[in-house]
């Protein structure tokens, strides 16, 4: 007999017996409950632990400590920034100060430290905001569609590497490509300030708002272009010239003809400075 038919007749065989008990009036006895399994006693607490749970929680630094942490540590990063900055002797040395510099968050994400192109001995120094993309790739400033408008607006008064010096105040690529903050502005300022003290230029020309903030103290491009400003250098002041950013007048392509008239404005001061 297959095993199907062997089930189906035991089946049946339980089914008739409890049909005679029924028939008889002889309750059928309910089928007892299995048994449960007993769950092990717990453990007994370790006492160690029992006294290391009721101690009470440490307290975290409070904001204010945090802040106040914080500000010790740009402290310490500005004062090392003017002490090497004023330890270099020459541009060579101030180069390699720059590259070796380490500017935490401003540096962070920054290919390297982009420094300058043109000829330092040109007398005529421009004086930009900070490297984007395209300077940080190349290690150059001024290299992208900026860079190459600036090209431009030098070549229309007679001016190329070999007879001006290009920089940026900030050497490294802030994070994402923004403008540079406050806090990286002044860790970058002992460096431009040292850059000018050995560049030694007869005139500067401060391009885009954030130069003339951070070099004169002043605020407002589009109502100070075109107005030469004195860049404090110790015994002496140095003509400086506010010029739109090529940056903005690549967005503000009307703008053109007033960069023109104020680059003709360097160029006469360049030619009577010679």
């Amino acid at each position: 007999m297959s095993a199907p038919a062997q089930s189906f007749g035991l089946r049946a065989a339980l089914t008739s017996a409890l049909q005679w008990w029924d028939d008889a009036g002889i309750d059928t006895p309910p089928v007892p409950p299995a048994p449960r399994a007993r769950r092990a006693p717990p453990k007994p607490l370790d006492p160690a632990k029992l006294a290391l749970s009721k101690q009470p929680l440490k307290a975290g630094p409070s904001a204010a400590q945090v802040s106040a942490a914080a500000d010790a540590d740009r402290e310490k990063l500005l004062a090392a920034a003017k002490a090497v900055a004023g330890s270099a002797p020459t541009l060579e040395a101030l180069y390699k100060v720059i590259t070796d510099f380490d500017a935490a968050d401003l540096s962070v994400n920054a290919r390297a430290a982009v420094i300058a192109r043109g000829n330092a001995g040109s007398g005529v120094m421009f004086i930009g905001e900070a490297p984007g993309k395209d300077e940080d790739m190349a290690g150059k400033p001024f290299v992208g569609k900026a860079g190459q408008l600036l090209d431009r607006m030098l070549a229309a008064i007679g001016l190329d590497e070999q007879s001006a010096y290009i920089t940026n105040v900030c050497n490294w690529r802030p994070v994402n490509g923004r403008a540079p903050g406050e806090d990286e502005l002044a860790l970058a300022r002992p460096f431009i300030t040292r850059h000018i003290e050995l560049a030694a230029p007869k005139v500067i020309v401060l391009v885009g708002g954030t130069s003339l903030e951070v070099l004169t103290g002043q605020k407002g491009i589009t109502k100070l272009r075109g107005q030469w400003q004195d860049y404090n250098a110790g015994e002496a002041a140095i003509p400086a010239m506010p010029l739109y950013h090529p940056a903005f007048l690549l967005r503000r392509p009307e703008l053109k003809a007033e960069a023109w008239r104020d680059l003709l404005a360097i160029k006469a001061r360049i030619e009577g400075a010679e």
